[in-house]
């Protein structure tokens, strides 16, 4: 970043004219509430001061400083670009009431998730023009690869003074609508778009509709300017109670506070205390979701602080949905039209939406902060506005399967598959099916349908092993689960343990994320699962069984209704990266960031050791996209005949109609009317058999929706394997890590 964008402009460089700030009819109307007059405050309260200051200086006494956030903050942006689309008749040309999942995924089904810092691109290129180099997507084209999930590529982390500070959470912590250099810029994501566009594909973006950075809104808020405070969850505190607050370190704008002040402030009134969980909970670090400021100068002259709250780290700042000014939504409206209208994105990611309504529950309760109807009406908003501009929208929901269900009704089109990613990881550490079968049948019961979700493989994020489902409010249901019956909270307990004890007992190459689940790729989740305890240890042999366990988890996550996303992770082979080459970043216990490693796609720079933001490339099993295309038994190769028969059978807008038991444990069975939602009686049936162990298997399928007097045939090869007969079963024989994609069709009537 160069200076002249961290400095005022060059007319801000003599000394600012003494003019007392004009007090407009409506403040003379319904003034602010009174404020107290503090002996120590440098600047009071009351009749307007003349204020004379050095141009520099970084506080509200400057006007050009606070001109200065204000030119780069996100609710400004939001004010013009919602007055550009205000009356337009483009407004009213697209339904919007309703979620639909199928419309959404006949605009783009197989998505490739990116990751903006961890991609290797040609010398010199960025980003976003590598995401649009036209050598890519004909290399998508070939597997099958229809959308690109850009990730969060717009500014992030915070502002201090005149200089901003890093993102604290992979560019999540967003502070501005503007594109970060260090990915591109506008032009280079609207080229991305006309590229996409010209191979029939679509160009998915991020919004963030709970938090943001620490930046200029932030910091406007902070001193209390305007609509800015109305942004987000923050209370003033008296000064007769700062006592009550800790401490802030020399160095650091904010201190979180203990448990014992959350309680004392919450007794007191001022917010509303604890709430439902503490998301990243690190003892003497994040022990609650709030936190208090530094003492802050205001545009008014007076001296505050503030107790905010924040779901996620300190510098993620959470917005709040029903302040009498709005401010927090105009600025996510704001946001989501910018990548609508003038980036040309088809589609935004809903990040961390199930946080956006929080209220103060009965004395000695956690506060009500998941599954709150406000947090459905805001999502409700959010995806309505999108469609209403003809886009779609997806979630990222790890809630119960019910919270998924209820916010989907109104809100995005479709949901990241928190429901079935857990339980596919145990099936295939254990080889056992029985924990996914359960949370697929469960999900079919409480109505959330695969055709509405986003069956992903590795992402940015952590194998989220929470269960909330499991572990919160079903704790005390019960469940009949390897031969006896058991809680919900002690399912989700046996289940986690289980994942621990085969991914991170003897493999130290995969680590223990908080609470929240297990730092680890797909394929350093294979390698643990087959028993591979050193990672230098994975020769050729040992590549090709990981490729094969990786090939069954995308036919698991492609032959199913729904979206399929892979990232470059998945499709390279990458494993996780040593831990002493991420030290700095793991530091503080985000062990994320050994499953980021750098990976080339294209070759594009075989000599580079690490991407141009810095992350160090991990090693790659199967190579770049090129190579792997000119070989038939490759990794890329292998998904793209999944693809093929995804997209050929028409599974992607199916319905799923039964998740049968099964008498092997290590196969699942899923069956599937090729109806397109349209729910036809004679539609086609398919059924998807998997072999989720290193084993060769032979079974028996049975399920009353099976047709009686079928063929069974084999998608892959066009050949009549079986025949469904009077019992509605067939039989199957698998090899390790094998998979099936099985059509059904009327069997000749036999003569005589």
């Amino acid at each position: 970043m160069s200076d002249d964008t961290l400095l005022p402009a060059d007319d801000a460089a003599e000394p600012v004219a003494e003019v007392a700030p004009e007090i407009s009819y409506d403040e003379q109307r319904y003034p602010a509430r009174p404020r107290r007059l503090r002996p120590r405050d440098q600047f009071r309260t009351g009749t307007p001061r003349r204020f004379t200051t050095d141009p520099r200086t970084a506080n509200a006494s400057n006007p050009s400083y606070v001109e200065w956030l204000v030119r780069q903050s996100m609710l400004k942006d939001a004010d013009v670009l919602s007055r550009q689309l205000s009356g337009q008749p483009s407004m009213w040309r697209n339904p919007y009431a309703r979620p639909d999942a199928r419309r959404a995924i006949a605009t783009t089904d197989v998505w490739f998730t990116a990751y903006p810092i961890s991609l290797i691109t040609r010398p010199g290129q960025s980003f976003l023009d590598a995401l649009g180099d036209e050598e890519l997507w004909r290399a998508f084209a070939r597997i099958g690869i229809t959308g690109i999930h850009t990730g969060p590529v717009k500014r992030a982390g915070g502002i201090t003074g005149w200089q901003e500070t890093p993102s604290v959470d992979g560019h999540f912590d967003r502070i501005s609508t503007q594109i970060d250099p260090a990915f591109g810029d506008a032009d280079a994501f609207r080229r991305l778009s006309d590229v996409a566009d010209a191979y029939g594909g679509s160009v998915i973006d991020d919004i963030v509709p709970g938090h943001t950075g620490k930046g200029a809104d932030f910091r406007l808020a902070e001193m209390a300017y305007k609509d800015y405070p109305g942004i987000y969850h923050m209370v003033e505190i008296p000064e007769e109670d700062w006592a009550l607050l800790p401490d802030v370190p020399e160095g650091r704008d904010a201190v979180n506070l203990d448990p014992a002040s959350e309680r004392e402030l919450s007794e007191r009134g001022y917010i509303i205390g604890e709430l439902q969980r503490v998301i990243f909970y690190m003892p003497g670090v994040k022990e609650t979701n709030w936190s208090a400021t530094d003492a802050v100068v205001g545009t008014d002259g007076v001296i505050r602080r503030w107790v905010y709250l924040h779901y996620f780290k300190q510098g993620q700042p959470s917005i709040n949905w029903l302040d009498p000014t709005f401010a927090g939504m105009r600025l996510v409206i704001g946001d989501a039209l910018h990548s609508l209208g003038d980036l040309g994105t088809s589609a935004l990611r809903l990040d961390a939406n199930g946080f956006l309504g929080v209220e103060k529950s009965t004395e000695g309760l956690p506060a009500w902060s998941e599954g709150h109807p406000l947090s459905q009406a805001a999502n409700h908003i959010i995806a309505g506005m999108v469609r209403k501009v003809g886009g779609f929208t997806f979630q990222e929901l790890n809630l119960t399967i019910e919270d998924i269900r209820d916010t989907a009704a109104v809100g995005a089109d479709l949901s990241y598959d928190f429901v079935s990613r857990p339980g596919y990881q145990h099936a295939l550490a254990t080889g056992q099916t029985e924990f996914l079968r359960l949370t697929l049948t469960t999900s079919l019961e409480l109505g959330v349908e695969p055709v509405g979700l986003v069956h992903g493989m590795q992402n940015h994020d952590e194998l989220t092993y929470e269960l909330v489902h499991w572990a919160t409010t079903h704790r005390d249901d019960v469940y009949y689960f390897r031969h006896r019956e058991i809680t919900g909270a002690e399912l989700a307990e046996e289940i986690r343990a289980d994942l621990t004890r085969v991914l991170t007992g003897e493999a130290d190459y995969n680590r223990v994320f908080t609470q929240n689940g297990i730092a680890c790729t797909t394929a350093s989740v294979i390698a643990a699962s087959q028993g591979i305890t050193d990672l230098a240890d994975v020769d050729d042999a040992a590549a090709a069984r990981i490729r094969d366990a990786h090939l069954l988890l995308a036919k698991y996550n492609a032959w199913q209704p729904g979206v399929f996303a892979l990232s470059g992770w998945d499709l390279t082979g990458m494993l996780t990266v040593p831990a002493a080459e991420v030290a700095d970043l793991i530091a503080t216990g985000d062990t994320r960031w050994i499953e980021r490693g750098a990976h080339d796609l294209l070759d594009a720079a075989p000599e580079a050791t690490r991407s141009s933001s810095g992350m160090p490339r991990g090693r790659a099993l199967y190579g770049a996209l090129p190579a792997q295309l000119e070989d038939p038994g490759s990794f890329a190769s292998g998904l793209g005949e999944v693809l093929r028969i995804r997209r050929e059978n028409g599974i992607a807008a199916a319905t799923q109609v039964d998740i049968p038991h099964v008498a092997v444990p290590s196969m699942l069975v899923l069956v599937h009317r090729l109806d397109e939602g349209s729910r036809a009686e004679d539609a086609p049936t398919q059924v998807t058999v998997l072999n989720f162990s290193g084993e060769a298997i032979e079974g028996t399928v049975h399920s009353d929706a099976l047709p009686h007097r079928h063929d069974v045939v084999d998608a892959a090869t066009g050949e009549t394997i079986g025949r469904v007969d009077d019992l509605s079963s067939f039989s199957v024989s698998l090899e390790p890590y094998g998979g099936l994609f099985l059509t059904l069709r009327p069997a000749p009537v036999e003569e005589g």
